[in-house]
């Protein structure tokens, strides 16, 4: 990993977190989320957190403002969206490099933008789901797409549609960081 500071966003439990640090050995160095309860986070983002590392409550409706307070304490920042269900201000894109996972194959299926991508793709009969990590802007889930992984679901459950996403995901995350600090 590089010297750069890593933030990281969430709003619901944190688990993709939790699974990337154990991954990659690395624990980001801000965590920021906009739920009500930070407490109420996955177990395997709990045993990751430590003295060097806390998470950063911000509204459940950020603004600008709040975007700024907290990132404004890191110089070049690499900010990285996890599960987070807000879109981020123009004014916060244009100034921090931010990506994000999306569980769609939105390369094949732009409709899949958006949330829940993987049950349209289960419910819409699809042949192959996937995930892309992509360069945040204003827009959702329109950013330039920098990595994608597809997989065939024919004949897949829902459920294991969202289990072999988790998996693709983790893996885009890891070359995604492997391949950033080159």
């Amino acid at each position: 990993m590089n010297k750069r500071p890593w933030i990281v966003f969430f709003s619901q439990t944190g688990s993709e977190i939790g699974n990337l640090i154990s991954s990659l050995d690395k624990v980001p160095d801000c965590i920021i989320t906009n739920k009500k309860d930070a407490t109420n986070i996955s177990p395997l983002l709990k045993k990751h957190l430590n003295d060097k590392v806390s998470i950063v409550q911000i509204p459940n409706k950020p603004e600008v403002k709040d975007y700024q307070k907290v990132l404004k304490k890191y110089k070049n920042p690499l900010v990285t969206l996890h599960g987070y269900l807000r879109i981020i201000p123009k004014e916060i894109c244009s100034k921090y490099e931010i990506y994000n996972l999306h569980p769609g194959l939105i390369t094949e299926y732009p409709e899949l933008k958006g949330k829940d991508p993987q049950q349209r793709a289960y419910e819409g009969k699809y042949p192959q789901a996937g995930c892309v990590i992509h360069r945040v802007i204003p827009e959702v889930d329109e950013g330039k797409i920098v990595s994608t992984y597809p997989i065939f679901i024919e004949n897949y459950t829902l459920e294991r549609i969202i289990e072999e996403l988790r998996f693709v995901g983790l893996i885009l995350w890891k070359e995604f960081f492997k391949n950033y600090d080159k």
